[in-house]
């Protein structure tokens, strides 16, 4: 695969280019990806700040992925 990076000024990576054919393969293989990379709604930015902001003030708080699965499929 033929990926190629985007950096910063300061050499930060900021981005991920991926050749056309490339994508169009991931597609194939992987079901959902498509729908997965379209732009995330203004609403849910919001809400995704509001959860970060809350772990960075209580990083204490938070559960294991796999126990908050367990948690979710049991209610």
């Amino acid at each position: 695969m033929s990926i190629q990076y985007v950096s910063d000024s300061k050499g930060k990576t900021t981005g991920v280019f991926i050749p056309v054919k490339e994508w169009e393969k991931l597609k194939e293989k992987y079901e959902g990806l498509e729908e997965a990379t379209e732009a995330m709604p203004g609403w849910h930015k919001g809400v995704v700040r509001e959860r970060l902001t809350e772990y960075k003030a209580n990083p204490h708080t938070a559960v294991p992925f796999e126990e908050a699965l367990t948690a979710l499929e049991n209610e």
